[in-house]
């Protein structure tokens, strides 16, 4: 989890960001695992790589804002999967099996959005988008940019500037919707979203939940604050980062209004959220007004952004919310399988030892699925 703490001078309140920091490099490559297996229904894989004109990029000015995302779909060939793991020298989590660019299968398919925690990666959501790609649902993941390890670098906007995340939500759904290759495949009228960590503050956005950094700060200065107050250790440098950016380039600065606006997407019908972080920066008014179903799956170990000041507050706020939490699992538990390597040697795949983080992936997308099936009315 990448947490950061900063006194931020346009701001003036306390800002925290929270997320995960992965490694994404990805290749083709034959790994071993309980998830590697066929899947009885072909799988489609394509990178999409769009841009939203309305945004710069933070790598150039003059180029527009990358809102680039890996897309899991049902697919008509019938070619042999392919294998993915992350890295692909040295396998630490498990992506599972998929036919790269294949042609997608006749119909109309809903469309899930996937987003991931900070410092992540659209493959870290692999296990759970070749689910619903099972299942009959195009799922996309998006690459957010400044705060994904699958680009070169980090950028200090990134893992601050978090109103931009569920801007890439929207984005994406509308150039998929226009995309040649999906616009006669997609139902415009059944469109979801899910996310993990932070990736459950954007998803929440999208349906109307608003920041509120002076609650925020309160919380933080409070006996009840969590983890997810707490400095990070992965980008000690952000404050510094970011204050040596605006002294140099003073209109790299949000505008002071961005932070408290509504970014709620009306296209967006249903929604599951997975272990979420920072649910107390959201202001009580925004939350009590999410009328869309929302899904929320936490573990009750997770020390992180714990149960009770994250996904309970949003069970407890959100009328139509249905919250289920697993027993002794951490924060990491919904990332990506592990090959034996990770397990011996990375810390985020280490799960206690009464967890199966391959079976609570069963049952998560499992109730993922049934939730957006119950909402779109899937056969």
């Amino acid at each position: 989890m990448m947490m950061v703490r900063i006194n931020a001078p346009w701001s003036g309140a306390l800002f925290l960001l929270a997320g995960l920091f992965l490694l994404s490099a990805c290749d083709d490559s034959r790994v071993a695992g309980p998830e590697a297996a066929q899947s009885p229904v072909s799988i489609g894989m394509m990178r999409l790589d769009y841009s939203d004109p309305a945004r710069p990029s933070w790598a150039s000015r003059d180029e527009a804002r990358p809102v680039n995302a890996w897309i899991w779909y049902p697919a008509a060939d019938a070619a042999v999967a392919e294998s993915f793991d992350i890295p692909s020298d040295k396998p630490v989590f498990i992506g599972g099996r998929a036919i790269r660019d294949a042609q997608i299968a006749p119909g109309r398919h809903p469309l899930i959005v996937l987003s991931h925690g900070t410092g992540g990666s659209a493959f870290q959501m692999m296990w759970l988008g070749r689910r619903l790609a099972e299942a009959g649902y195009v799922a996309a993941a998006i690459d957010h940019h400044g705060n994904t390890a699958a680009e070169d670098e980090f950028d200090p906007r990134g893992f601050l500037y978090v109103w931009e995340r569920p801007r890439d939500i929207s984005f994406l759904i509308s150039e998929i919707l226009a995309d040649p290759q999906f616009s006669e495949s997609l139902d415009s009228q059944r469109i979801g979203a899910a996310g993990f960590s932070l990736g459950g503050y954007s998803v929440t956005a999208t349906l109307g939940g608003r920041i509120d950094l002076e609650r925020f700060a309160a919380f933080c200065a409070s006996s009840e604050a969590d983890n997810t107050c707490l400095p990070q250790t992965e980008y000690p440098d952000v404050e510094e980062d970011l204050e040596a950016l605006l002294q140099s380039d003073p209109s790299a600065a949000p505008e002071k209004e961005a932070s408290a606006a509504s970014y709620r997407d009306d296209r967006i019908k249903a929604a599951a959220v997975m272990a979420p972080a920072i649910v107390q920066m959201f202001s009580d008014e925004s939350l009590s007004e999410i009328d869309a179903p929302l899904l929320i799956l936490a573990g009750q170990a997770d020390e992180v952004a714990p149960v009770a000041t994250n996904a309970q507050r949003l069970a407890d706020a959100v009328s139509n919310a249905e919250m289920n939490i697993y027993s002794d699992a951490g924060h990491y538990v919904f990332l990506n399988a592990c090959t034996s390597r990770g397990k011996r040697y990375v810390p985020v795949c280490k799960d206690a030892s009464s967890v199966d983080r391959v079976a609570i992936h069963e049952d998560a997308a499992a109730q993922i699925e049934s939730h957006f099936d119950s909402v779109f009315a899937m056969e």
